[in-house]
């Protein structure tokens, strides 16, 4: 009989995520975790200062505003990703998984991947670049199952 090994599915983008488990010996799959950032929906303007930073002219007296390096959103999306990517890693020294497969817009696979441990890293079968934080369980189902079935 074949042995179907223990697959974590994260699925996440900048804002949300879900560790989607399908057990040994199982064809199911299960949302075992769901996580939502807590600036999700937030617009950067509520992240930050009201007002940006105020400058002197080197020569006179004229003031000028200093806008952010950084845009405050894309952070905390982010900081939010390496906390997925942190969760993961846990699991990984906990020996809770056997193989994992990331799903993600390609700009959160890619922070996402960046996070993980060279173990967690190892125990990667594939990586699928969609944003399918929002679809139902079942939809999920159709878009990873050349990862997670029987050869």
């Amino acid at each position: 009989m074949f042995r179907h090994p223990k697959i974590w599915i994260v699925v996440a983008d900048g804002e949300h995520a879900r560790i989607v488990v399908r057990q040994p010996a199982s064809k199911n799959l299960t949302i075992d975790v769901e996580l939502a950032s807590p600036t999700a929906g937030s617009d950067s303007s509520d992240l930050g200062t009201d007002r940006p930073g105020r400058s002197y002219e080197s020569v006179g007296g004229a003031r000028h505003a200093i806008e952010p390096k950084h845009d405050l959103h894309d952070m905390e999306k982010q900081n939010f990703l390496r906390t997925v990517a942190q969760r993961v890693n846990e699991a990984v020294v906990a020996n809770e998984l056997e193989s994992l497969l990331l799903v993600a817009p390609p700009h959160a696979l890619k922070s996402m991947r960046d996070a993980l441990s060279p173990a967690a890293r190892a125990m990667v079968v594939g990586e699928l670049a969609k944003d399918l934080t929002k679809h139902p369980i079942l939809e999920l189902t159709d878009h990873v199952k050349e990862w997670i079935s029987p050869a």
